[in-house]
């Protein structure tokens, strides 16, 4: 009788775990997951705006986490993914801040090209930010 008693518990919490991974594992399909390390300046707040315009018309086909640079969460942040230097914005899509898009990969790191100061300028614009986050909600 206790055998066939361990035995219905260890089916039971096997079925649990499996249930729960499974949940996780839709849910991560389902949504892209976006985390935007930035420095709460003047200077960036223009493309934060135009960012959270860019991330509204997605609606719940994507998953954002902001990261204030300076704040203890984005110091945590910072550690966690190997930033050690004066940065004013990364973005990482899907957890990679370079996307492959056409023939070109695009580092979403530094201000986008033209706005802020030229020396923290990347080489990304808003249009391969769309053109990123349309390739990785394809389908959800």
């Amino acid at each position: 009788m206790k055998k066939i008693l361990l035995d219905s518990l260890c089916v039971l919490a096997c079925v649990f775990v499996f249930s729960i991974a499974s949940t996780e594992s839709a849910y991560a399909a389902k949504t892209a997951r976006i985390e935007v390390l930035y420095m709460n300046h003047g200077p960036l707040m223009d493309t934060l705006d135009r960012m959270k315009d860019v991330f509204s018309s997605y609606g719940d086909k994507i998953s954002v986490s902001w990261y204030d640079f300076e704040s203890k969460e984005g110091e945590d942040f910072k550690a966690k993914k190997g930033i050690n230097r004066h940065v004013p914005l990364v973005i990482w899509i899907d957890g990679n801040t370079v996307v492959k898009l056409g023939q070109e990969q695009v580092s979403f790191v530094g201000f986008p090209t033209g706005a802020g100061p030229a020396f923290f300028q990347g080489k990304w614009t808003m249009d391969d930010l769309r053109t990123a986050l349309d390739q990785a909600t394809a389908g959800k």
